[in-house]
């Protein structure tokens, strides 16, 4: 009987670090993050094949297209590698397994990536950051810099070798009620954070008065904004931003110049005042 054949540490490790740092090589709107995903697999193709058609018959499979939060997605890429050794072991994998278990876990692990990463996680790391940058301090800048390199390389290394571990056991778990139960729960939550970075951070007010022929103000908005909504200026851009995103599809880029024309017209029909301090 013929010895199994199995990866090494070493492979692993070079696997997940073709995918760390080339997970978006040559990225397209066609191919997304298809090539590197092969830039991943190809260590694990090399050890596991000595026949060069073996290994292009292999990695013609990763040819499909792809694209997944990629912190989160490594998971994926780990569930490969394990679905890649069983297939060069005969165990019955074949190309259409391998495909559809990366189709059917790219949108739920995108779910659950951008709610945890995207939604709640950097937003807590540049709140502090912004906190620690009180004054201009190169202290917030630093703090980010370093905490969330070190928390996105050891989270995808562990990521990877849980998913290299478990194989496709994760995928009933990730695409089934439980996981769906995940989604829900921290989609929650990062609406939660957004909120409160917002919140802090954010502050839209408002200079408009009326005046009285003598020149004193018997109208002043904003004092009767905050006596009803406190906040609520800031509350409304930010909705409205969310909503020229979320329901128009409008890029953030386009976003911002729209919320320059906004205050510059603003400030010239006296709506805001530049030299405000809030």
């Amino acid at each position: 009987m013929a010895e199994r054949k199995r990866l090494t540490k070493k492979t692993l490790t070079k696997s997940f670090h073709h995918w760390y740092y080339g997970h978006l090589t040559c990225f397209s709107q066609e191919h997304m993050q298809t090539f590197g995903y092969l830039t991943s697999m190809l260590p694990i193709v090399e050890e596991l094949y000595t026949d060069k058609e073996e290994q292009k018959k292999a990695m013609q499979t990763y040819t499909a297209f792809f694209n997944t939060e990629p912190q989160l997605g490594t998971l994926v890429v780990g569930i490969t590698a394990g679905l890649e050794e069983a297939r060069a072991n005969g165990d019955g994998v074949d190309d259409e397994t391998i495909n559809g278990m990366r189709a059917g876990l790219m949108g739920p692990i995108a779910g659950i990536g951008d709610s945890l990463v995207v939604g709640t996680l950097i937003p807590v790391l540049l709140g502090i950051a912004l906190g620690l940058s009180t004054g201009g301090s190169p202290v917030g800048a630093i703090f980010y810099i370093i905490v969330w390199n070190l928390l996105a390389y050891f989270g995808m290394r562990f990521a990877y070798f849980k998913g290299y571990e478990l194989g496709d056991k994760a995928v009933e778990f990730l695409v089934g009620p439980k996981g769906q139960a995940i989604r829900r729960a921290i989609g929650i939550v990062g609406g939660m954070v957004i909120g409160g970075v917002a919140a802090t951070w954010v502050s839209v007010k408002t200079s408009f008065q009326l005046k009285n022929s003598s020149g004193k103000a018997f109208l002043v908005l904003q004092d009767q904004l905050d006596a009803v909504y406190p906040g609520l200026l800031t509350a409304l851009f930010i909705v409205f931003c969310w909503w020229l995103m979320a329901k128009k599809n409008i890029s953030p880029n386009k976003v911002m110049l729209l919320l320059v024309v906004i205050a510059f017209v603003g400030v010239l029909l006296g709506f805001f005042n530049p030299g405000l301090k809030y």
